[in-house]
């Protein structure tokens, strides 16, 4: 199934600007349900600028009203995003972001061993000296850098990404991998929001209650009050 071009950017969109579940946009975009859960919490590691999935066209108002209206329902992508050209040349990367390249290299090296200098380098566009540094933590900013998904960063895409890591694996002999926890963390987080749910609820009754017995402490007080002058 096709994705969006930015599937963390689109999954803020529509967190921020649809009623849709947290499933359907995550089927959609290609994404953990646990990632657009931190997307709606504000948790992600870098603040997310949404990227309106109607105005590229890969989505239509009348596709988000049919999942808004049926939970079960799985959007389907109006046009297929259109795909960056690459070059021989090395990647370019605008000035604003370029302060962001140690922190996208750091956290591919902490979630992603497989790679390679040679494929981090083309993926985030940088050099194997600094890679090199990074690994061995003696750049000269190693203090301040903060491991940040480069795909969030808008360094690199989630289908280069994702091209690179199975490329590794089959290098190494072995299966790219493949999230097995997904039904089990899908799970743990619809029994985490019930509990939530049921204990907003019991503190509601609770406040409904106290309310109430207030109020028919003020009006017994009042007759009581009422019944002294009479006397």
């Amino acid at each position: 199934m096709a994705q969006p071009l930015m599937p963390h950017a689109t999954a803020s969109w529509l967190v921020d600007n649809s009623s849709l579940t947290f499933q359907q946009i995550a089927e959609f975009c290609g994404l953990h349900i646990l990632e657009v859960q931190a997307i709606a919490d504000d948790t992600a590691a870098t603040k997310l600028t949404g990227r309106d999935p109607l105005r590229s066209g890969e989505l239509t108002q009348e596709e988000i009203e049919r999942g808004q209206a049926d939970p079960d329902y799985k959007l389907k992508m109006h046009r297929e995003p259109d795909q960056a050209v690459r070059t021989k040349g090395p990647r370019y990367t605008p000035v604003s972001k370029r302060q962001d390249k140690p922190d996208g290299v750091a956290w591919l090296i902490r979630n992603h061993p497989e790679l390679s200098d040679g494929q981090i380098g083309k993926l985030i566009g940088t050099t194997r000296s600094t890679i090199q540094a990074l690994r061995e933590r003696t750049h000269w900013n190693i203090a301040n850098i903060q491991p940040k998904d480069p795909v969030t960063l808008g360094l690199t895409s989630q289908r280069e990404l994702d091209a690179a890591v199975a490329k590794a694996a089959k290098a190494r002999g072995a299966e790219a991998p493949v999230d097995t926890t997904f039904n089990e963390d899908r799970e743990a987080l619809i029994e985490e929001l019930r509990a939530e749910r049921e204990a907003h609820a019991r503190e509601a009754e609770a406040a409904l209650a106290a309310e109430t017995e207030t109020q028919s402490t003020g009006s017994g007080l009042d007759r009581d009050i009422d019944q002294a002058f009479r006397n």
